[in-house]
């Protein structure tokens, strides 16, 4: 079993700064702003970081950014939750590119507790306007299964494509890295800018959106809290046809 890992980092790189609009590199993202343009990038392999165990190699890197623009595209049109507008999403060189609108606010993170209590509100009902979406296959709108990162720290597996569909639509529409840093607010009016990160949307059980909106920090279990982390692995490989969760190891 993979150990957990820490999200990843804004790793500062003297040498990136040159480049015109660059703004951070994480261990698998480059990001950059050109004016009213957001632009984030999956690094190509001759760019991937060393780490302690060797270069780390992002996984589902272009997979992901490939989810998060169809989700973008299917959000737009099936509901009126804020999301970036996207502006075009395609592959060069080796590296996968999502260009979107640049959404001026402040992180919820960044609120007062009392803000954030009204900012929730509203957040609740763009979440419940989600499960109104249902489907009987679990993944993203056209199909791509980028599990939530919880999970991901739990399994050296990236191949989701056989997943079993259900026979009525039970899984509801989820973004599941609904953290306080990924909801992004208008300071004078404490509306809701836009709900970003929607790398690891799709069509899942309920239970998968964990509400970590609830509290500062990332999309795993903290502390005290409970992991469900096992839970989510074991419920999507026993869905998997042809191995149930007594097949390939976790």
């Amino acid at each position: 079993m993979a150990a957990p890992r820490p999200q990843p980092p804004l790793i500062p790189q003297p040498a990136l700064t040159s480049e015109e609009g660059w703004l951070a590199t994480s261990t698998d993202r480059r990001y950059y702003r050109r004016g009213n343009a957001f632009i984030k990038r999956c690094l190509r392999p001759h760019e991937f970081l060393p780490g302690p165990l060797g270069i780390q190699v992002p996984r589902l890197r272009k997979e992901s950014l490939k989810n998060e623009a169809d989700t973008l595209r299917f959000i737009s049109q099936h509901t009126n939750i804020p999301v970036p507008l996207l502006f075009c999403d395609f592959e060069d060189d080796d590296a996968y590119y999502l260009i979107t609108q640049y959404v001026e606010g402040v992180s919820m993170a960044d609120l007062q507790d009392h803000q954030k209590a009204f900012v929730m509100i509203e957040l609740e009902g763009h979440l419940a306007q989600l499960k109104t979406l249902r489907s009987h296959l679990m993944g993203g709108p056209t199909g791509i299964v980028v599990p939530p990162y919880r999970v991901l720290c739990e399994t050296e597996r990236d191949d989701w494509s056989q997943l079993r569909p259900s026979e009525h639509a039970e899984y509801v529409f989820c973004h599941n890295d609904c953290s306080q840093h990924n909801i992004i607010v208008n300071p004078d009016t404490l509306k809701i800018a836009a709900i970003v990160d929607w790398e690891y949307a799709g069509f899942y059980p309920e239970y998968f959106e964990f509400p970590f909106y609830r509290r500062k920090g990332p999309s795993v279990a903290l502390d005290e809290e409970e992991d469900d982390s096992n839970k989510l692995l074991d419920y999507l490989m026993s869905q998997l046809m042809g191995e149930g969760i007594q097949g390939q190891g976790h």
